[in-house]
C-alpha cells in the first residue's frame, strides 16, 4: 500500500486533505514541518518511505520550506537519485510568487496549492505528476 504523509497545522484542512486522500494511499498525519522531517526521516530508516508528501507553507515550530528542503537534504545524504525523490505538493493559502519560486526552485517542490485545496485541484495536481487513485 502507498504511503502519503500530510503535514497541515489547521484541524479542518488536515481532516479534509487526509479523506480526499484515502483512494490514494495510507495517509499519515502530523501538525508542523518538524514532525514531518521526523516521519520522514523515520518512515525511510523502516524502510517503509512515503511516496508522496504534502506540506503547509505556513506551520508554526517549522515552516513547509524549511521541512522541504531538510527532506531534500535526507535524500542526498541517503544517495537517493533526483529522479526517485519523493514527489512533495505545498500548500498554502498565500498566492505569493515569492513562495512558489522558493518552493520549486530552492526547496525542489513537484507541485503546488492555492488553499482552500479542493477535490479537483487536487486531483489536478496529482494527475500531472503520475499519482492514481489506488481503486
Amino acid at each position: 500500500m502507498r504511503r502519503i504523509l500530510i503535514a497541515e497545522d489547521d484541524f479542518g484542512s488536515r481532516r479534509m486533505m487526509q479523506k480526499l486522500l484515502d483512494e490514494y494511499g495510507d495517509v499519515d498525519v502530523v501538525v508542523d514541518g518538524e514532525e514531518a522531517v521526523h516521519a520522514f526521516t523515520m518512515a525511510i530508516e523502516e524502510s517503509r518511505k512515503y511516496e508522496l508528501v504534502l506540506l503547509d507553507i505556513m506551520m508554526p515550530r517549522m515552516d513547509g520550506q524549511e521541512a522541504l528542503k531538510l527532506i531534500r537534504q535526507e535524500e542526498k545524504k541517503r544517495s537517493v537519485p533526483p529522479a526517485e525523490e519523493v514527489p512533495v505538493i505545498m500548500t498554502t493559502v498565500l498566492e505569493d510568487p515569492r513562495n512558489v519560486v522558493e518552493a520549486y526552485f530552492k526547496g525542489g517542490a513537484t507541485a503546488y496549492i492555492v488553499k482552500p485545496v479542493d477535490r479537483l485541484k487536487l486531483r489536478s495536481a496529482l494527475g500531472k505528476i503520475g499519482f492514481k487513485p489506488l481503486n
